[in-house]
């Protein structure tokens, strides 16, 4: 009888996590266009305009970002301007959270199945490769190579810590200007 009471509860609090999670990557995935040279030379091969989203199917939770022009996003929330150019989704929300809570990585989730992607495979690559980077930086090391592919091996601490300080300032910020707004 207790389990019957407990389900519910564990699936809406992944859900509410995987929303948070959406909407944290989503403004750190703006900042990280505005802090880090090598996320903005790599968002450059993207054309200006484009649309990514990452959501849970069949209509869940979801984070939607453009690229502006040299390098840099802007996160627009859960709802797109205009069609998207490049989907990412979960097949389901458990499936999220495995991946949201870091227990495991994207290649292996997108491996067994779990998740599906509509648009352009290079561009997929291509926003793989900076949401990585973007996850090297905000995640504690041991943490990361649990959720990367491949943990760079030229980010040192230094490094690290002062663009993860400049990236959780700009998504405070960013979480502040919408509360106003």
């Amino acid at each position: 009888m207790l389990a019957k009471r407990i389900q519910p509860m564990a699936f809406q609090a992944r859900r509410l996590y995987v929303e948070l999670m959406f909407q944290v990557m989503g403004r750190a995935l703006q900042a990280i266009s505005e802090v880090d040279a090598s996320a903005r030379r790599e968002a450059r091969g993207l054309p200006e305009g484009f649309l990514f989203e990452m959501m849970v199917m069949p209509d869940g939770s979801r984070l939607i970002v453009e690229h502006v022009g040299d390098g840099r996003f802007h996160y627009h929330g859960n709802s797109a301007p205009r069609p998207v150019d490049l989907s990412i989704r979960f097949k389901h929300i458990a499936h999220a959270f495995l991946v949201m809570s870091f227990q495991e990585k994207t290649s292996v989730a997108f491996a067994n199945d779990r998740m599906l992607v509509d648009g352009d495979i290079g561009y997929a690559v291509r926003m793989t490769r900076i949401l990585n980077r973007l996850e090297s930086f905000i995640l504690p090391r041991v943490v990361a190579e649990r959720a990367v592919k491949e943990y760079p091996s030229n980010l040192r601490l230094p490094e690290k810590l002062l663009s993860a300080a400049r990236i959780y300032l700009k998504v405070a910020s960013n979480f502040i200007e919408t509360v106003r707004a």
